[in-house]
């Protein structure tokens, strides 16, 4: 047991492998591990319902639809800097974490003339590039956040970055810059797994010698005789790792069964406007926990869903047939109880992931979530306007225990989304006095 480490695998019959999460057991008197600092981002598109989300704005105007960018007057005047944080009716599942998070508001994007509101909204989300100053573009589309922060802490990692992606539909009829946040560059996108599956595979390296015997039955005898070696809290740990990883297979077989049963009835939708939206967008969040957790990877973006794509979603808890996030956002009068539902739900899925990683305990008792940035964030204000400005903006985590937490913290209206991607780039590590079209880091943000 000298040579292992929660960083080391347990290999199995025929090369499979799986990560372990910090057991004290397994650290034998050496230096305490500094521990890792993640950044993770969870992008919801289309907006919010406005009067749903933003406090003091319960009684605002429901915006009539507009085909192009179009700013709306906020109709609460709060003050600036930092606020108690008032959970409103789409904030309300913040419950049980609120005093894990801080909601920002007052911060904008640039929309650059020429391009789709939806398309830039979502490609550009982690860029914020000045209009104009990508030459060889349409877009103003540079290196994302995430793969600049990778490059400074992401090879001492297997996987530099992880993009996930929540959209299992294949109808595509827009292009690539309304599917995805993360790029490597202007031209060149990161791409985004969206099967779970593919996304098992990849993170634990199976090779699927036997399709009846997954991942966890085959590295069950190395496991066995580990856990005899282990102390009493190492032990649940370590059995709450396994079945967690064990959930994960029995979810991905329910959702390919499921599938495949819809794929052999005579319906509208494809069959992936069917399965079970809650289920699904969590089944992709566990798989990104986990890579967090064991060390895969510091650095993972969370797409929830395309901007502008019209196919149905099955929202399960909420509707009793597939419903398009996008159509109804045409239509708030119409749709505005769907629409705040909808908004609360994806709340919801936030928050299962937050409450996921505060439990996972690193080795100075520390939590996962503790040490990591997790921003729940749109590209739209609003989704019936396609506003820039006033961005729905929470982070979860406290960087280390650096960030303020259980606040609200309301910027000067104009404030660049860019500053909190520069304060988050600095906190990881990076020395760098800009990014993109930032003024400055958001000072209030750090604890004194």
């Amino acid at each position: 047991m000298q040579n292992l480490s929660r960083r080391n695998f347990l290999q199995g019959i025929g090369g499979t492998a799986l990560s372990l999460p910090f057991l004290e057991s397994l650290s034998w008197g050496g230096p305490a591990a500094k521990i890792a600092q993640r950044l993770a981002f969870y992008y919801v598109p289309i907006g919010v319902v406005r009067r749903g989300f933003f406090p003091g704005e319960k009684n605002a105007i429901i915006p009539k639809f507009t085909s192009s960018q179009q700013e709306i007057e906020q109709t609460a005047k709060i003050p600036l800097g930092l606020q108690p944080l008032n959970l409103t009716p789409t904030m309300q599942p913040l419950e049980s974490v609120k005093d894990k998070v801080t909601l920002i508001t007052g911060m904008d994007r640039t929309f650059q003339q020429g391009t789709d509101v939806h398309a830039q909204c979502a490609s550009c989300y982690l860029s914020s590039a000045p209009p104009f100053s990508i030459k060889q573009s349409a877009w103003p589309l540079d290196r994302t956040l995430d793969h600049l922060v990778a490059d400074k802490i992401g090879n001492s990692t297997p996987f530099r970055s992880l993009e996930f992606s929540c959209n299992s539909h294949k109808d595509n009829k827009e292009s690539i810059y309304f599917d995805n946040i993360s790029w490597y560059g202007t031209g060149h996108v990161a791409p985004s797994i969206r099967d779970p599956r593919k996304m098992y595979r990849r993170l634990f390296g199976t090779q699927e010698i036997n399709q009846f015997r997954n991942i966890t039955d085959l590295v069950l005898e190395d496991a066995r005789s580990m856990k005899r070696q282990l102390g009493v809290s190492d032990r649940e740990k370590f059995s709450e790792y396994f079945d967690s990883i064990r959930s994960i297979e029995q979810q991905m077989d329910k959702l390919e069964k499921m599938k495949t049963e819809l794929s052999q009835v005579n319906l509208e939708e494809p069959p992936e406007a069917h399965l079970p939206r809650g289920e699904y967008i969590r089944l992709m969040g566990d798989l990104m926990v986990v890579a967090l957790q064991t060390g895969l990877t510091n650095v993972a973006t969370f797409m929830v869903g395309p901007e502008r794509w019209d196919t149905p979603y099955k929202y399960e808890s909420l509707f009793e047939k597939p419903m398009s996030h996008h159509q109804m956002s045409h239509n708030q009068k119409q749709f505005l109880d769907q629409l705040l539902q909808v908004d609360k739900f994806h709340m919801e899925q936030f928050v299962y992931l937050v409450e996921k990683m505060d439990r996972i305990e690193e080795s100075d008792g520390s939590s996962l979530l503790d040490n990591t940035l997790f921003t729940y964030g749109s590209g739209l204000g609003d989704g019936a306007t396609h506003q820039y400005t006033d961005l729905p903006t929470i982070v979860a985590g406290s960087g280390g225990g650096r960030l303020v937490t259980g606040q609200h913290l309301n910027l000067a209206e104009g404030t660049p989304l860019a500053n909190l991607w520069l304060t988050q780039a600095q906190l990881m590590g990076l020395d760098m006095p800009r990014f993109a079209d930032s003024t400055g880091a958001v000072g209030e943000l750090l604890k004194s």
